[in-house]
């Protein structure tokens, strides 16, 4: 590492945290590169979480901790970025951890790239029955797909991660950039999806974002039964942050038709584990629903292979609009070619589980249609 080796800047926002903290702040600290700052914000955590960083703070000089009152996490990525001396911004959930080589691999490859870049993103492991004998750790849905033809490249020519978990903490981010742009966080009580709004104000204001098809974060994935119960809790905050999503797209005039369907394709995903858990029939699901199919291009939504019949003529029905003629073969390659991919991806059983899965509830996620 040499003298002007840039200062990374870890922020991990943190609440009631302690089951898996020791492991998240571990892998911090033992990453090969080791110019780093490391911002622990304890949001008002009634656990053992604050003795843990502290215990981690005598140890490792690096570690600042901030004691905070409850905000939720929008608001302590926002004290984080405040808080934040490095040349880079980097963002790490307490419930996950990250492999030694990712900030030196993460770099090594920007500075192959001509300088600056804005946004080295990555690929990630996803943790599925974490803390289980079944743990198993797969890859994302992104991994192999992002190919744009040059480095560093626009989100339109990468449109695809758009349609995928947001995973902001993939990614390191020119604090500059961010700073340049007024990017932040949307200041949401809880968790929240904050992330959601956060993944397009920062791909969406620049043409300088670098893709490195490795993956090092693990992501420690939700338990069906959390999910479910999320689902029942929140059911319109998807929709919700769908909608923060698209008033970004249209602050920004983002008119690119590959950026507009990625984001529809999203609203339809949500929209499906909505109606898989609270049925379309439920007034507020209804309303939400026909308000964010309003502000959707119907032309864009009616010629994407993608968009599964079902969802095609649901679309129709709540936008009162005729629906044209399905080519429901386009459709069924779509499905073919995801299979594959699939299989290569996270292997056969997998798949088998996952496609028996989507059969399972195929008629629902569509409202029955």
């Amino acid at each position: 590492m040499t003298l002007n080796s840039p200062l990374i800047s870890v922020i991990i926002p943190i609440y009631n945290a302690e089951r898996y903290l020791d492991q998240c702040l571990g892998s911090v600290e033992e990453q090969i590169y080791r110019n780093l700052e490391i911002i622990c914000l304890n949001d008002g955590s009634t656990d053992g979480s604050l003795g843990i960083m502290q215990e981690h703070a005598t140890q490792d000089d690096r570690i600042r901790i901030i004691d905070k009152q409850n905000q939720g996490y929008g608001a302590s990525c926002n004290r984080g970025l405040k808080e934040a001396q490095g040349d880079y911004v980097s963002i790490v959930e307490p419930d996950d951890w990250i492999e030694p080589s990712m900030y030196k691999d993460m770099l090594a490859f920007a500075d192959q790239l001509d300088a600056p870049i804005d946004i080295i993103k990555t690929a990630y492991w996803r943790i599925v029955d974490a803390d289980t004998p079944h743990q198993r750790k797969l890859n994302c849905s992104y991994k192999g797909r992002i190919r744009p033809l040059k480095q560093p490249f626009t989100i339109k020519d990468a449109s695809h991660l758009l349609c995928h978990h947001p995973s902001i903490w993939s990614a390191i981010y020119r604090r500059e950039f961010l700073e340049l742009r007024g990017i932040r966080f949307k200041e949401i009580p809880g968790a929240g999806w904050a992330d959601n709004p956060f993944l397009v104000e920062t791909l969406c204001q620049t043409d300088r974002i670098a893709y490195l098809d490795n993956a090092y974060y693990c992501y420690r994935e939700e338990t069906p039964e959390k999910a479910r119960a999320f689902a029942q809790r929140n059911t319109l905050l998807p929709i919700e942050r769908w909608n923060d999503m698209m008033d970004i797209l249209e602050r920004l005039r983002v008119t690119d038709a590959a950026i507009l369907r990625a984001h529809n394709s999203r609203g339809f995903t949500y929209l499906s584990g909505i109606i898989k858990e609270v049925d379309l029939s439920h007034a507020e699901v209804r309303k939400a629903t026909k308000r964010m199919f309003e502000r959707m291009d119907a032309d864009l939504v009616f010629a994407d292979p993608e968009i599964s019949p079902g969802c095609k003529r649901m679309f129709a029905d709540l936008r009162g609009i005729p629906c044209p003629r399905i080519r429901t073969m386009a459709y069924a390659r779509g499905l073919i070619a995801q299979g594959i991919y699939s299989i290569k991806n996270t292997g056969v059983s997998n798949t088998l589980f996952t496609t028996g899965v989507y059969l399972k509830n195929r008629k629902k996620r569509t409202g029955g249609r």
